[in-house]
């Protein structure tokens, strides 16, 4: 597990704003800071706990969980939500439900990319976002 620990930093997008518009997201200026925010994303492992964290311009997020169990999470613009982390070797599988519904974000890592795949109920797409260590 080599990419534990690692940072890695946001590099490139796919369809995500067409999943900000389903989500409601609807001012293009918004939708323009996701795409250009460098944000980075970190997972660490501490015992039988797992802390990922992100760090960007509009804030830093920090999460501990265990593989499994659900736990309060923070969605986009600070919307509380319940999250449930499966770690499977190199990739960790989020189950989200919240006040605007239910999805999954996949996250792949690998020495030098964390692929981040994210779907949501009612909506046939999937946005990617892609990050270099």
């Amino acid at each position: 597990m080599a990419f534990l620990g690692k940072v890695y930093t946001f590099d490139r997008q796919e369809n995500f704003d067409e999943y900000l518009k389903h989500m409601g997201v609807t001012d293009e200026k918004v939708i323009q800071q996701y795409a250009q925010m460098k944000a980075t994303a970190q997972l660490k492992k501490e015992g039988d706990k797992y802390r990922y964290i992100t760090y960007s311009v509009n804030g830093n997020n920090e999460v501990v969980f265990e593989s499994g169990v659900e736990v309060n999470d923070v969605g986009m613009n600070g919307i509380p939500i319940k999250s449930t982390y499966t770690v499977d070797g190199n990739t960790v599988t989020q189950v989200v439900n919240s006040s605007m519904g239910s999805g999954t974000v996949i996250r792949e890592f690998s020495d030098d990319l964390l692929k981040m795949s994210v779907t949501t109920l009612g909506w046939d797409g999937v946005a990617v976002r892609y990050y270099k260590a």
